[in-house]
Parts: C-alpha cells; sequence; structure tokens
C-alpha cells in the first residue's frame, strides 16, 4: 500500500542485506519510522510491545527472529531457545507458532552452516507469501463489495471494520481491509466506519491513518457508535480480520468485535471475517479453547496522544490507584459470522466449509 503515494511493505531486509526493518506502529499516526532489529531479543520486543502487530505479520516478523537467532548461533540449542523466546511474545495470534514451526522444518535437518540461510529464504518466503494471500482476499472480498454496491441506489458503500486489518497488521494488502483496497482501486466508492478500538485505539490511530494515507474515506467512530449507524442504516456490511479461527468457523479478534458481530445480526447486516489459512487453526474444535490474552491494565487506564506542543504523552483517565483489566481479545461464534473470506475463496463459517477450501487438511 501507499504512503504519501510511496508503496511500502511494514517488514523488509534493511540496507545492509542481513538486518531486518520494520514500521514501528508504537508511533503511529504521529510519526512513520523504522526499527532496526538484529537480534532475537530484539525481535521479540518488537512483538510483544506491539511495534508490529496483526497476525500474519506477528507470524513473519518471528520467521525472521528465528533467521536473525541462527546467524548469532545455530546449534540446536540456540534454535531451541529462540523458538521458545518469539512463541512466547503473544499467545493467541496462531500465524506465529505457524510461522516458527515453518521455519523450523525447513531447517531442522540442515548442517549448521546452512541453517541461517535457509532461514533467511523462508521468512522472505513467507513475506511473498503472505502478500499474494492477501491479495487474493481482496479480490474474493471484492465481489462482496460489488454486490453491496448494486443494492444502493446512491452514495457509497459504507463499511464498517474493528481494530486495525489493514497493511499494518500484514506484510501489504491486509485481511479485512484488503477488499476495500480492491474496491477503491477499481473507482467503487467505498467509505469506512473506523472503530477506534479501546484501549490501544488501533482503529483511531492505525487503520485511520494507513486509509487516509491510501486515500481512501473514512471517519473515525467511539466503539459504542456502530450499533447506532447500523440501526440507522448507515452501515453496508462489517468486515474484520482474526488473530485466530478453530476448525468450526469461531473467530477470535480484538475486543470488541463481539459486540459488533450481534449488532449486525440484529439489524440485519452481513458480518465477514477475512483471514488467510494460515490463521486457521485446525487443531482447535471451538473458540471456547483459545487462550485470550491478558495485557497491562494501563492501556486501559492511560492513554497517549499528541498535546499542543506537538510531543506525544501518555495522560491518565481514571482515578489513580484504579485496578483495570485487559482482556486483549473475545471469540465472536460462528453463528454471527456471515463468511470467511480467504485466499481460498468465501466459505461459510463451518468445518466443512472450510475444509472444502483446505482439503489437505481433512
Amino acid at each position: 500500500m501507499k504512503v504519501e503515494d510511496v508503496h511500502y511493505r511494514t517488514i523488509g531486509v534493511g540496507k545492509d542485506g542481513w538486518s531486518v526493518e520494520i514500521i514501528d506502529q508504537t508511533l503511529l499516526p504521529h510519526a512513520f519510522e523504522f526499527i532496526r532489529l538484529t537480534s532475537v531479543s530484539e525481535v521479540a520486543h518488537a512483538i510483544s510491545h506491539m511495534c508490529v502487530r496483526g497476525a500474519p505479520l506477528i507470524g513473519a516478523t518471528a520467521a525472521y527472529g528465528l533467521y536473525l537467532g541462527l546467524r548469532e548461533d545455530a546449534s540446536n540449542d540456540a534454535l531451541k531457545e529462540a523458538y521458545d523466546t518469539l512463541k512466547a511474545t503473544r499467545p493467541t495470534a496462531v500465524n506465529l507458532v505457524w510461522a516458527l514451526d515453518a521455519v523450523c522444518k525447513v531447517v531442522r535437518d540442515l548442517p549448521e552452516s546452512s541453517r541461517a540461510d535457509a532461514a533467511f529464504i523462508k521468512a522472505a518466503s513467507i513475506c511473498d507469501e503472505d502478500v499474494a494471500m492477501c491479495e487474493a482476499i481482496g479480490i474474493f472480498g471484492l465481489s462482496l463489495i460489488k454486490d453491496a454496491m448494486d443494492g444502493k441506489t446512491l452514495g457509497p458503500v459504507n463499511i464498517l471494520t474493528h481494530c486495525n486489518a489493514g497493511w499494518l497488521a500484514t506484510v501489504d494488502w491486509g485481511t479485512a481491509l484488503a477488499p476495500v483496497y480492491a474496491a477503491h482501486n477499481v473507482g467503487i466508492p467505498v467509505h469506512v466506519w473506523v472503530d477506534e478500538t479501546r484501549p490501544r485505539n488501533q482503529g483511531a490511530s492505525l487503520t485511520a491513518w494507513e486509509l487516509g494515507s491510501h486515500g481512501v474515506p473514512y471517519t473515525v467512530i467511539a466503539d459504542n457508535a456502530g450499533g447506532h449507524l447500523m440501526s440507522t442504516g448507515q452501515v453496508d456490511l462489517c468486515i474484520t480480520g482474526t488473530d485466530r479461527t478453530t476448525r468450526n468457523g469461531d473467530v477470535c479478534n480484538k475486543i470488541g468485535t463481539y459486540l459488533k458481530a450481534l449488532a449486525a445480526q440484529d439489524n440485519d447486516i452481513p458480518f465477514y471475517v477475512a483471514l488467510p489459512g494460515p490463521t486457521i487453526d485446525w487443531s482447535l474444535a471451538s473458540g471456547d479453547d483459545i487462550p485470550i490474552e491478558e495485557r497491562d491494565g494501563t492501556e486501559v487506564t492511560h492513554i497517549r496522544g499528541v498535546d499542543g506542543d506537538g510531543q506525544v504523552q501518555s495522560v491518565r483517565l481514571t482515578p489513580e490507584n484504579a485496578t483495570a483489566a485487559n482482556p486483549a481479545f473475545d471469540v465472536t461464534p460462528a453463528r454471527l459470522v456471515t463468511a470467511l473470506i480467504t485466499e481460498r475463496g468465501i466459505a461459510a463459517p463451518n468445518e466443512k466449509a472450510l475444509m472444502s477450501l483446505y482439503p489437505e487438511f481433512r
């Protein structure tokens, strides 16, 4: 996707040819800067502190993390230590373990002298595959936006999304926003309602920034405004992403997604979830089995923003000694999901339909 008409990916190889560069998403939308990563510990910090976030991008970054670790020490003990360190950074996004396992499978039987190079090639391949999958999601999801456009007499297609599932959450294109970009790029008028997505405000900061940078019309709304907009006919469809989807079609996404799905069902509005195949956890029968990450309560009690002097500040919203709970995700049951948009096509949210697209997991 583009920033000031220049194409970027969220992750890539540094100018030195071996380090890894990422966009520091903790600085957005106030600053657009890159971080250079050179070690497992730096990659683990970038993931756990959400300099990178979004299930596909977390996986791609972790893959490069193993490469950086093997570059320092390619022994089996070091590989296991790097694997365990990176795996522990974020417990909910299934792409993390998928990417780590994919790299380990490639390097496990190689001599130590070849491991780092092989891991580098695999990590780059994971990134390229992610771009291709997200672009395909955009093509399949475009048909749903075209259908919504055909049913309108005037105005743009109004799409409500939650959190950030755009190109910042992947290597490029995004998941939930890939169909939006595909529609915008072919001239279909679209407008996105952007949930602020408390407590980290990934919608207000990240989704709004990337849509605006690419020229897509949007409006930021408070999280609690979605139901009102749906009930007053101002939303044509909802599209969100997911950090883990179980084989029965339950989806785990940023906290607050479940409430949007309930409102969509009550107002007979399609609720779509976009995801690449690696986000499906075939080992889990339902969303009840997904571990939900609990993050630090200060994300709830405090908020970051820019003051009148243009400086980024953190301020407290609550009484000084307030206790805060911070579950980072919730599970939306398959019964509330209209369809799943994947890189292989659109599927009903159930095991039979998913396995028809991914027969290798039968």
